[in-house]
């Protein structure tokens, strides 16, 4: 690191405007990656990330899978699936899913599609929208609720505590300790709720069905198991959504030969999106704990270390991709690793393409051409997902 001035800093504003030159730099230079300063090892490869990922008996998500929090170490509570290993995360993982199955996203396309147009009709006219605070702040927020059976009107409450619970200082990290990492807020509320007011939704199925724990013993949920389950996917799929909304705006009015394309013909739309997220991942790395000594390119990380995945340097690699600093909704080599990988593969994954599909369609049907006031567009103050707080286009 001292020797070739080579230093990355997941929490330096400066370095996160642009990351993609210093990732390339850690990809050629320092594929195994240690920063002594905040003691943390990081993996950029895609190659090895797409393994790391993998890896469940020795890189541990029990201790969070976010940096601060594997270094914090907080007290997990019951039933935090995103931050368990299997055979526990394999149970609860498999409860939660139901909210995700395809049958439900069918159910819930139309849905999608009329809050959109809900959200963007009363735009149609004007010469300027924001593809944050019109659309990408809304519709992950209600797309959950619609899935998981939150009460309309306590929507807007759901998604500002889901960013809250995200947003660090410029240039600090979470404010994490051992005993301030998981608040479940108001979600109780809507346990309490769904009970007097049963529903199709996760809450109502989550209240009723039984299982087998890993100790072999069939039950029901807890309430706090429930709670839990709800605030995670919430708090997961309201904040990484809401920030494709924002670099589709960008990127598609700094392509806007390819945009044309998308308006000419939607069935390029699927493709796009996974451009995007591509491109810029909404969630620029994941972290897992060291359980045992693990090697990548001849260089030991020790157990008890906290490892960085970067996820947006892999999905830069030229190794995994030809010209991957070329957006080109055109691509078609494989997946991409913004989702994860193996066993903990982004529950919500499916939700967020539909998302992002049903919105840029009806984007299009209504602006096809725009150009991005970037010098009035908010970057959002996290480190943890990356994107912006408004990205304000204005139609030509």
């Amino acid at each position: 690191m001292t020797l070739t001035g080579l230093y990355y800093d997941p929490y330096d504003t400066a370095i996160d405007v642009d990351p993609y030159p210093t990732y390339r730099r850690l990809r050629d230079e320092a594929p195994v990656y240690h920063n002594e300063r905040l003691d943390f090892w990081g993996l950029s490869r895609f190659d090895d990330v797409d393994a790391a990922l993998k890896d469940t008996r020795r890189l541990s998500s029990a201790k969070g899978d976010i940096l601060e929090v594997v270094q914090a170490d907080p007290v997990m509570p019951p039933a935090m699936f995103i931050n368990e290993d299997p055979p526990q995360h394999s149970v609860h993982r498999a409860l939660v899913a139901r909210a995700f199955a395809p049958r439900r996203m069918r159910a819930i396309e139309e849905k999608v599609r009329a809050f959109c147009r809900a959200c963007l009709d009363p735009l149609t006219g004007y010469d300027r929208f924001d593809f944050v605070t019109d659309l990408g702040d809304e519709l992950p927020m209600r797309a959950i609720g619609m899935l998981v059976g939150i009460p309309d009107a306590e929507q807007p409450r759901v998604r500002d505590h889901a960013q809250s619970n995200l947003r660090n200082k410029p240039g600090r990290p979470l404010g994490v300790t051992k005993d301030s990492y998981f608040d479940p807020g108001m979600y109780a509320e809507y346990i309490t709720w769904r009970k007097r007011h049963p529903s199709d939704d996760l809450i109502t199925e989550l209240l009723n069905l039984e299982f087998e724990d890993t100790e072999g013993t069939v039950r029901h949920l807890t309430e706090t198991e429930i709670v839990t389950f709800l605030a995670v996917i919430a708090g997961a799929g309201v904040e990484t959504t809401g920030r494709l909304f924002g670099w589709m705006g960008k990127l598609l009015a700094e392509h806007p030969d390819q945009r044309r394309e998308l308006a000419a013909d939607r069935s390029l739309i699927p493709g796009a999106v996974e451009e995007l997220l591509r491109y810029e991942p909404p969630g620029p790395h994941v972290a897992r704990y060291v359980t045992e000594d693990v090697r990548f390119h001849d260089t030991t990380i020790p157990a008890g270390s906290a490892l960085l995945l970067m996820v947006a340097a892999a999905n830069r690699d030229e190794r995994r991709f030809t010209e991957p600093d070329r957006f080109d909704i055109h691509r078609d080599e494989g997946r991409h690793v913004t989702f994860g990988h193996g066993a903990h593969l982004c529950l919500g994954a499916a939700l967020a393409r539909l998302e992002g599909r049903i919105g840029l369609e009806e984007v299009l049907a209504r602006f096809p051409d725009w150009e991005i006031d970037l010098p009035n567009a908010r970057r959002s103050p996290t480190t943890t997902v990356r994107g912006w707080d408004s990205m304000p286009a204005i139609a030509v």
